[in-house]
């Protein structure tokens, strides 16, 4: 069984919805599929339509009264089976705080019983707490959704060092398997810019020991529609809500896409496009890894890009004059 923990700290970036499409689509491709909700603000169960007071269990039961993952899970549509959370779950991380071994219980429920699934995706909260500790160390791989916002990017350094982290103490298997963009605005500046920033600081990485050395960013972008955002009210997924939507669209090429790869998580490369293409295989080095933070502007705001280069020929456009405040020595702000 296959199993991966999409994460991010930051809220907001499409993990949960990034789980419950992604999810389905692979389960119309005919994969037995298995989404856990271990965010106690229970948003994956509510896209199905669950109410947690009528599940025979939840995954508080199953880390805090070792409750049997399967009698906790429900099927909501063919080959596709959800364990639900509760609001309960937020006391979990309290209750377990004296437990020894307390970051191995999902890894232990997981590992107590035959389960009879192909894949495992783990809904992570937005935080790198205990409950996100116990998913890394149960997952051999990470999928990290991200928006392509500046915001968004400073927060992807933390969490690679947690996983790095959890790497060495923990889960030796455990490596960052993909970078998902979501609510991507295609044709904006910004957006370009922070998915050249991931692909170069991925780049970097390539030759050394890190678990994000192999990682790539998906050439699917999961486009922003109003639709993805419409459809958990109605208790379904997009492909039931608006199989006709860019976002059914897209995370149909996502689910495609993530097929692509072999049982060992290694991607066959029958891509056209420069961005889609597999990297070459680095050489095996000892190198540490690199900061595990892509290049970012020191000012606090995003830079700009660069104008285009002037046509033969053409003088470059006359640079404006300084203004008077440009002048003035910079601030000491402490």
């Amino acid at each position: 069984m296959r199993t991966i923990a999409v994460t991010n700290q930051k809220g907001g970036v499409g993990k949960t919805t990034t789980v419950a499409n992604l999810g389905a689509a692979l389960a119309q491709h005919g994969l037995d599929v298995c989404l856990l909700d271990l965010d106690p603000q229970a948003h994956l169960t509510m896209h199905f339509g669950i109410d947690p007071s009528s599940a025979p269990a939840t995954m508080y039961e199953v880390l805090t009264a070792e409750v049997p993952l399967s009698r906790a899970a429900v099927l909501a549509e063919p080959h596709l089976t959800i364990v639900p959370s509760v609001i309960d779950l937020a006391a979990a991380e309290v209750e377990l705080a004296g437990v020894v071994g307390r970051e191995q219980v999902l890894a232990d429920a997981l590992a107590a019983e035959p389960l009879p699934y192909e894949l495992l995706l783990v809904d992570c909260p937005p935080s790198l707490g205990l409950l996100t500790l116990n998913a890394l160390a149960a997952a051999k791989e990470v999928l990290i959704p991200l928006q392509p916002h500046f915001l968004a990017l400073q927060g992807l350094g933390k969490l690679l060092e947690t996983v790095a982290l959890v790497q060495r103490r923990i889960n030796p298997a455990l490596r960052v398997f993909g970078i998902v963009l979501c609510l991507y605005e295609s044709g904006t500046r910004l957006a370009a810019e922070v998915a050249e920033d991931v692909r170069q600081f991925l780049a970097a990485a390539r030759a050394s020991e890190c678990p994000w050395s192999q990682t790539r960013i998906f050439t699917t972008r999961v486009r922003r529609n109003i639709k993805l955002a419409e459809c958990p009210s109605h208790g379904t997924t997009i492909f039931r809500y608006d199989p006709l939507s860019r976002g059914a669209e897209d995370y149909q090429a996502l689910a495609e896409e993530f097929l692509s790869t072999g049982a060992d998580g290694e991607l066959t490369c029958a891509a056209t496009e420069t961005d889609n293409a597999c990297p070459p295989e680095p050489a095996q080095s000892s190198e540490p890894c690199p900061p595990a933070e892509p290049a970012m502007p020191q000012e606090g705001t995003y830079r700009p890009c660069q104008p285009p280069a002037s046509p033969a020929g053409t003088p470059p456009e006359p640079s404006a004059p300084p203004r008077a405040e440009d002048s003035q020595p910079p601030s000491s702000k402490p």
